[in-house]
């Protein structure tokens, strides 16, 4: 028996025979897809079905042709509990006790996997950097979901759990009972490498879900085997008979040959300002020797020196057959073809001559009998983009012979797999391609780098490729993809097209063993915008209402953003078991956009419990977050706090019992150490500030007043835990940190990104706790880590900053503990001298340091009392405020709380500038929390 027959057979081939399907037997696939496929039909005829949250917008028909129920609906899956439910039958699993720590490690996969690039997505994260995730979180039958499929790699990735050569490349080893070996850093007694168990051998479950109809009909794809010899067969059968019936549409002459045409470049032209006469930009702005194209360029008629801003556009009406009325458009005009003959090696260019442009005028001439879309672009940031221009409708973004192939290829393809292969490379057939000028004059490849990412922006040189090529290409892409990939299987995966905030609303059973997601972030992409083209040939577009970005077209800021992306944590929340982990992979560079995320997450019950790097390489979006800046995306890893813990709460329990038992809880859910190149670095989560940060929001996210300060907080935690480096550990821990920790020379520090007041108090914390200083030493030090004050905060002076967070030794006293230790330890003129010795008070008087806990406490209640005093100014002041201090903020935003005055909380923040509250994760916590309870005491008046 083969190895890999231990862990899973590869897919069945179509119709080899009869298939099972939720209970009943069809003599065939085909059979089982008719079969419910009129079943799903009966079921659009339900206006209540219709009316679900993200169901999306086109033709039934489309819908239909799309859908291979049970397994995949391009819309809301009516199938989902009976998927779900056989899923949970086949496990025979039990419950069991389930515990892991958040995956800790920094995880990096590039890009270049087949599968990855058998079809663009607009955000993708490679599968086999999610595999790790998933072994880490699942058992073989576990059931993933990704809300956000988008392409749908979690599929792929859960699927191929069950794959030992796909796991074998991650680095792991598989024994022959299926376990997944990892290699230790530590050395057995021999020396040699030891080999640890992390996980088993075998498919998990998977529930992709999306807004989008383009991403669930992707991720259906992806997720779905095909006998790749007779997909190959069929597909060069469509394009052959197309390249007799139209090769004469991509033919040029050279000599007395005619030659293929590779590309052509188009050109927009323009009006020069001084002597109306026509500009055509290539031959102005473009020069072939450098590579490079001109900001300004000279009227070749006048001279003058011009800019695509200051020149006008030329534009020209002309009757659209297809919307049957005059349209008015930019001037664009071929100034190059690039193209090849037989027998003649090299790339061959030329001007267009008169036969070329007559032949493209016969072309402009021609009806299109095929369907092809042609709808108005909806409203909305990009896609009216382009509407100055002319753009106006989809067919304006297709030159016309493209159109007609595009048309006529669409027509002869029946299967799924058929158009996964078309819109492989629709989108690189419009007009958005752009030109890259230096690889075509200097070599090297990427002539063609496609549409800039992100947007719907038109070039003003740009590439039209032939379909013929493109579509040879994405074939022979997608045909290596697949070949290596013959475990996929549909029966694997339950994809549904709806909001993820609505997903299967009225299921209520906890049924998720673990989430993976890669939301939207924000501003960075308007997905249903982009994806238009995409959608337009498949006849399905996303209803975009619920879109959770951020969109002045659809009248969508941070708040919006975030209360929708809380809905779907919320309803994520509800379906994932207690105990059990959600990652986020999360890429933006702004600070609100990650406090809108970890808000929404809070303030759906999760709880975080690490933040860790994924490089996907090939430049990834950097992300800058608040004090720590990082080239990587972040990976969020938290989870659905016990059934116990929440119990306890619920109950009514003393408070104070409940907050240490939660502490307990949390500590046991966070990563004992971290280690970033091999080295040991602090766990962020285990930091008594960050500790305490959790704890309130706990509290306040079930509407509790948080019965401990902070200071007496620290207090307890160091009775009742174990510290080391400043961290605190579980009994159970502390030893298994111990052994790490002996393992290392060093603990490596975090760097700390000195902007507000809280970051500036942390590293005046870290300064001093290593050494003592005089203010002398610490000021340089201090300019030299700030790196520029939030606009929107005051700004306060360093002496503000040390007087109310630290002491200073005035040489009346004893020497402090703190000080004398350091001066005793690093000067041998000190050592052995009483903490009253003169010549030590000498030494110590003026130095700054971190006080102990008791004396903490009295500092705190002071700075607490100047803190109040300036937010009572805030309250009293009746215009806005434009540089509020944060820290005052937070003070009174607490005691509002617990006093539960919510008005002041929410007329506070209609006072100050909004990046302040967007910017600030304590801040947003109470506003939500806030606004939501006043809300509901308004309903319930």
């Amino acid at each position: 028996m083969k190895q890999e027959n231990l862990f899973g057979t590869e897919n069945e081939k179509k119709d080899s025979g009869p298939v099972e399907c939720l209970g009943m037997t069809f003599e065939s696939d085909e059979v089982r897809r008719t079969h419910f496929i009129e079943q799903l039909r009966e079921k659009l005829k339900d206006p209540e079905f219709r009316s679900l949250d993200g169901f999306p917008k086109g033709a039934d028909n489309a819908i239909l042709e799309l859908s291979d129920p049970p397994y995949y609906t391009a819309c809301p899956n009516p199938w989902f509990s009976e998927v779900v439910d056989e899923w949970e039958k086949m496990s025979g699993k039990s419950s069991s006790v389930y515990h892991r720590e958040p995956y800790a490690a920094d995880v990096s996969e590039g890009k270049n996997d087949p599968i990855y690039n058998a079809h663009s997505y607009h955000t993708k994260v490679p599968h086999k950097a999610i595999m790790r995730y998933i072994l880490h979180y699942t058992e073989p039958g576990d059931v993933v979901l990704d809300g956000f499929c988008g392409s749908g790699m979690t599929g792929v990735a859960a699927q191929m759990c069950g794959d030992v050569q796909q796991i074998e490349s991650l680095g792991y080893q598989v024994d022959a009972n299926g376990n997944i070996l990892e290699r230790s850093d530590a050395l057995d007694s021999s020396g040699r490498e030891q080999w640890t168990k992390i996980s088993k051998v075998g498919v998990r479950k998977v529930i992709l879900n999306d807004l989008s109809p383009l991403a669930t009909y992707l991720s259906s794809n992806f997720n779905t085997y095909e006998d790749v010899e007779e997909l190959e067969s069929k597909a060069n059968e469509i394009i052959s008979s197309l390249e007799e019936e139209f090769s004469w549409l991509y033919k040029t002459k050279h000599g007395e040959k005619y030659g293929r045409i590779n590309y052509t470049i188009w050109s927009d032209v323009f009006e020069c300002p001084e002597c109306l006469s026509e500009i055509v930009f290539w031959d102005s702005a473009v020069d072939l020797t450098k590579g490079q194209v001109y900001d300004e360029f000279h009227c070749k008629k006048c001279s003058s020196l011009v800019t695509k801003r200051t020149a006008n556009r030329v534009y020209i009406t002309k009757h659209d057959s297809i919307l049957n009325k005059a349209s008015k458009m930019i001037k664009q005009v071929p100034v190059q073809i690039i193209y090849s003959v037989d027998g003649i090696k090299g790339r061959l260019s030329k001007k267009p001559d008169q036969e070329d442009l007559e032949q493209i005028n016969k072309i402009e001439s021609l009806e299109i009998d095929s369907w092809f879309p042609s709808e108005r672009l909806f409203y909305g940031r990009e896609t009216r983009r382009n509407d100055a221009i002319g753009f106006t409708h989809i067919h304006h973004y297709y030159t016309k012979r493209n159109l007609l192939l595009l048309s006529s290829l669409y027509k002869k393809l029946k299967t799924n797999k058929l158009k996964f292969l078309f819109t492989g490379f629709v989108g690189g057939a419009t007009k958005l391609n752009q030109f890259h000028l230096k690889n075509y004059v200097f070599g090297g490849g990427g002539i063609n780098p496609g549409a800039r990412k992100g947007t719907l922006y038109a070039p003003s040189i740009s590439m039209e490729v032939p379909i013929f090529s493109l579509y040879r290409d994405r074939l022979r892409t997608q045909i290596r993809a697949f070949k290596n990939y013959t475990k996929l299987d549909k029966k694997n995966c339950l994809i549904t097209t709806s909001s993820c905030s609505a997903l299967n609303s009225g299921y209520e059973k906890e049924i998720l063993d673990y989430v993976f997601i890669d939301p939207p972030f924000g501003a960075n992409l308007n997905y249903s915008e982009l994806s238009v083209f995409w959608e337009s040939w498949l006849g399905l577009y996303t209803k975009n209402d619920l879109e959770a970005i951020e969109n002045p077209a659809q009248n969508k800021g941070p708040d919006e953003y975030r209360g929708l992306m809380t809905s779907c944590f919320r309803r994520i929340y509800e379906l994932l078991k207690p105990g059990r982990w959600i990652t986020i992979e999360f890429s933006n560079t702004k600070a609100s956009v990650w406090n809108n995320i970890q808000s929404s997450l809070s303030d759906a019950g999760f709880i975080v419990g690490n933040v860790s790097a994924l490089d996907k390489k090939q430049g990834g979006i950097n992300a800058n977050v608040t004090k720590t800046a990082v080239k990587q995306d972040l990976v969020i890893s938290a989870y659905k706090p016990s059934a116990d813990l929440e119990l306890k709460f619920n109950n009514g329990n003393d408070n104070s019992i409940s907050l240490w038992e939660f502490v307990s809880s949390h500590l046991s859910f966070v990563p004992i150490f971290k280690l970033q190149n091999n080295r040991l670095v602090p766990v962020s989560e285990r930091d008594p500030r960050i500790l305490f940060d959790r704890v309130v929001s706990f509290f306040v996210r079930k509407s509790l007043a948080v019965p401990i300060s902070s200071q007496d907080f620290q207090l307890g935690l160091r009775t009742r835990y174990a510290e080391r480096d400043g961290m605190f550990f579980l009994p159970e821990q502390v030893a298994e940190y111990d052994k790490k920790r002996a393992q290392s020379s060093e603990l490596s520090q975090l760097s700390i990104f000195v902007d507000d007041e809280a970051s500036a108090i942390e590293w005046m914390r870290k300064e001093l706790k290593a050494r003592p200083k005089v203010y002398s030493e610490i000021h340089p030090l201090f300019l030299n880590e700030l790196s520029g004050w939030k606009k929107n905060e005051l700004e306060l002076e360093l002496s503000t900053l040390l007087e109310q967070n630290f002491l200073k030794y005035d040489g009346n006293d004893e020497v402090p503990s703190q000080i004398h230790t350091y001066l005793s330890t690093n000067f041998k003129d000190m050592r052995g001298l009483d903490k009253s010795d003169p010549k030590l008070v000498a030494k110590a008087k003026e130095r700054w340091y971190v006080p102990d806990p008791n004396k903490a406490a009295d500092l705190e209640k002071v700075r607490l009392r100047a803190l109040l005093k300036e937010f009572e100014m805030y309250k009293a002041e009746k215009k806005k405020i434009k540089q509020p201090r944060a820290e005052a903020l937070r003070a009174g935003f607490n005691t509002a709380w617990e006093a539960q005055d919510f008005q002041t909380i929410l007329d506070i923040s209609a006072k100050i500038p909004p990046v302040v509250l967007q910017e600030d994760e304590k801040l947003l916590m109470f506003y939500d929390n806030a606004l939501t309870l006043t809300s509901t005491e308004d309903d319930e008046w």
